[in-house]
């Protein structure tokens, strides 16, 4: 009896395929696997180079010359000599100590204020969101809002005569600490939730148990926050009061929309005095070495700041 055919070609190729081992996973090289989280991260790193090292660099490198448009004369420590030795300079740097120093102090402890009620209190705790609703204006129109409540429309004077603390319409620009404190008042208002979010954060994220150990020996509440909260919080503190300071040092909006630096230059920070020498005057080698003695001042005054809060803190 003849045994039926099968297809030739599935015959052979079931007969020609062997069971096979399976291959062993390719394994990637040491150096490969300790370079590869560089690697993911490198786009981002050379991202942030380009817009961060180069105009640094670049600014620098400017500082050299006594720069006209596309006339470059090389002046070396010219331009350093010449701005330690500019009164108008010491003055934008006064200014910006004062205005900045001020704000930051008034910032911290209206944030530290709202953070313990705001912490405690049920009611208030309901409304943490509107505390931080001028943080989200753009920093322009939070100056033209400030500029319309005490310049243009005088809306603040108003207010004061209604209360009787005036006669007349105020003049904040002539006087150099009211001009100075229509920037603080703007700059308080705007940032002081920055501060306050931060504030917020690190008392919630403290350990409970420490707290209910101090209140059942009988202490209260302010005394639990002033003698046990602030001193946990402390790194923290130091931290966000330090960025918050190197941020205010780069004010311009609200001095360049609400006071032009008036009167008299009483109101002209740093980053004004540097926009003004380099585009209303156009000394740019000049406004390049005031922008890089103003970073190393500002990065020298952090690290020591920072640097001794935490030494002292260890001890």
């Amino acid at each position: 009896m003849a045994l039926p055919r099968t297809h030739g070609a599935g015959a052979g190729a079931a007969i020609a395929a062997p069971a096979g081992r399976p291959q062993p996973p390719r394994r990637r090289s040491p150096a490969l696997k300790a370079a590869f989280p560089y690697l993911l991260v490198a786009p981002a790193m050379l991202y942030l180079l380009a817009i961060t090292l180069y105009p640094g660099l670049f600014a620098i490198y400017q500082s050299l010359f006594v720069v006209k448009f596309v006339n470059w004369t090389f002046t070396g420590l010219g331009n350093y000599s010449r701005i330690l030795q500019d009164r108008e300079f010491w003055a934008a740097l006064g200014n910006t100590a004062i205005i900045g120093g001020l704000s930051l102090a008034i910032q911290t402890t209206v944030a530290l204020a709202i953070a313990y009620f705001a912490y405690r209190d049920p009611f208030i705790r309901g409304w943490r969101i509107v505390f931080t609703l001028p943080m989200l204006f753009m920093p322009s129109a939070v100056a033209f809002l400030w500029k319309l409540a005490f310049n243009d429309g005088r809306v603040i004077s108003d207010l004061l005569m209604r209360l009787g603390l005036v006669d007349g319409n105020v003049d904040w620009l002539a006087s150099i600490w009211l001009s100075r404190l229509i920037l603080i008042v703007a700059d308080v208002w705007q940032w002081t939730p920055f501060l306050f979010i931060i504030f917020v954060a690190a008392l919630q994220g403290q350990d409970q148990e420490i707290e209910e150990a101090a209140r059942l020996d009988g202490a209260s509440w302010p005394a639990i926050f002033w003698n046990v909260s602030l001193p946990m919080m402390r790194p923290i503190i130091v931290v966000a009061v330090t960025l918050r300071g190197i941020d205010i040092t780069t004010m311009f909006t609200n001095v360049y929309i609400m006071t032009q630096g008036s009167p008299g230059g009483a109101t002209e920070t740093m980053s004004y005095f540097i926009y003004r020498q380099g585009f209303r005057m156009f000394n740019f080698g000049y406004a390049s070495a005031a922008s890089v003695l103003m970073l190393a001042m500002t990065v020298l005054v952090a690290q020591t700041v920072v640097k001794r809060a935490f030494r002292s803190g260890r001890s």
